[in-house]
């Protein structure tokens, strides 16, 4: 006697699980979450830039009143460069992604000229070791910066001009890699800023990586660029003891390589769980080194402790978030890759600097992006936001467009 094969109830509900309703609502790319994605990038660049603001305030002053100069110096010269960047980023939503992707290669041969007069010229200065400042009279700049942005606008503009190609690997290269991407971290590299090549190559694997290109290229490529870092470190002083100091095998006389390091530490372990408030740092009184520039994430931990470091924490997530969903929503694969590029940039650098401060990596010198001290950082990074945000604004004014004609539909059928 045959026996009836049971069937599942289709009248009761299947409970999904909570963390399944998690990932399904982090990566609900609808176009009803156009709206949010758009706010969200406005509001949390925005709060970035503010705090920012505040805690080189609180980090750069003391330094600014011992070299005796007023104390809101520093805080001043970033909130103008914070102002100029919020308002440029505003107002780049209001151009179309098709119109913005045709400053690619001006932008990159631009990123190009003046990192070859910083390398190669009188007009390029170094600072704390690096050759990375271009000076006309009173006015500095920091192309490298900048160059971030352009080697991820090209990237995305290139890829998809040659999507039908990329199944072949030297359309892939061509000329992304070879012969922006090389010059351009060559440059870099040239002046022994070996951060900010890092974090370039992080861009170019992010493109490498959207565009398509085989895991055994790609491997290749990453393993040869690992090479090239590693020479580059190697073959400077500096660099070398670096490492050799966060490898705890030399610390150099009296520990003075890893001082920068432990007072780094020491301060972003001292903040507790709430800080011991704002602007009521002791370790910025000369005690930790670069204190408003790439160690400020430990100011920031002694401050605000760990309920501080979390929400900065979460803002990038949110940012990340809004960047990922956006290219999800993308139809176009310009749009795909730049979001990914600027991900690898805002994010890869963010935990580079955070591994730097808490141990996890030497003192490699790569800012935080929206809170470290420096003009060029905070208007490179708010230019890159408004590419985001005119992406952003576009997928909510084309949602917005839709739902009107499917109301639009009900009335006129009457």
């Amino acid at each position: 006697m045959a026996m009836k094969q049971q069937r599942p109830s289709t009248g009761a509900k299947q409970k999904t699980p909570w963390f399944a309703k998690l990932i399904g609502g982090v990566e609900n790319a609808s176009g009803r979450m156009a709206s949010m994605d758009y706010w969200l990038v406005v509001v949390v660049s925005i709060v970035l830039a503010i705090f920012g603001v505040l805690m080189v305030q609180s980090s750069a002053s003391v330094e600014a009143i011992a070299k005796g100069k007023d104390g809101f110096t520093v805080a001043l010269s970033q909130a103008m460069f914070a102002g100029i960047g919020i308002i440029c980023m505003l107002g780049m939503q209001f151009i179309k992604p098709e119109n913005l992707k045709k400053l690619a290669w001006l932008s990159v041969i631009a990123a190009f000229l003046l990192l070859f007069l910083v390398a190669f010229t009188p007009l390029g200065h170094t600072v704390l070791g690096n050759r990375n400042w271009i000076k006309i009279g009173p006015v500095g700049l920091r192309p490298s910066e900048f160059a971030k942005l352009a080697l991820a606008v090209f990237a995305a503009f290139m890829l998809e001009r040659k999507q039908h190609m990329l199944h072949d690997i030297k359309h892939l290269v061509v000329p992304v890699v070879a012969p922006a991407g090389i010059a351009i971290v060559g440059l870099v590299v040239v002046g022994k800023d070996v951060g900010t090549a890092l974090v370039l190559l992080m861009i170019i694997a992010s493109a490498m990586f959207l565009g398509g290109i085989k895991m055994k290229w790609l491997a290749g490529f990453g393993f040869i660029g690992m090479v090239g870092l590693a020479v580059a470190v190697m073959g400077s002083s500096n660099r070398r003891q670096r490492v050799l100091a966060w490898l705890d095998t030399d610390c150099g006389p009296s520990d003075q390589l890893c001082y920068q390091a432990s007072m780094g530490l020491h301060a972003f372990a001292s903040g507790g769980w709430f800080g011991v408030g704002a602007g009521q740092s002791r370790m910025k009184w000369s005690y930790v080194p670069e204190a408003q520039n790439d160690f400020i994430f430990s100011i920031l931990g002694e401050e605000f402790g760990l309920i501080g470091v979390l929400f900065v924490l979460v803002m990038f997530i949110l940012l990340a978030l809004a960047m990922y969903r956006i290219a999800l929503r993308a139809s176009d694969l310009y749009t795909k890759v730049l979001m990914g590029c600027l991900m690898s940039w805002v994010i890869g650098q963010t935990f580079v600097n955070l591994g730097t401060v808490t141990g996890v990596l030497p003192v490699i010198g790569v800012p935080l992006p929206f809170i470290s001290s420096g003009g060029s950082a905070m208007l490179a990074i708010m230019l890159a936001m408004g590419f985001v945000l005119s992406s952003a604004r576009a997928q909510k004014l084309a949602f917005d467009s839709s739902e009107e004609k499917k109301t639009a539909k009900p009335n006129n059928a009457k």
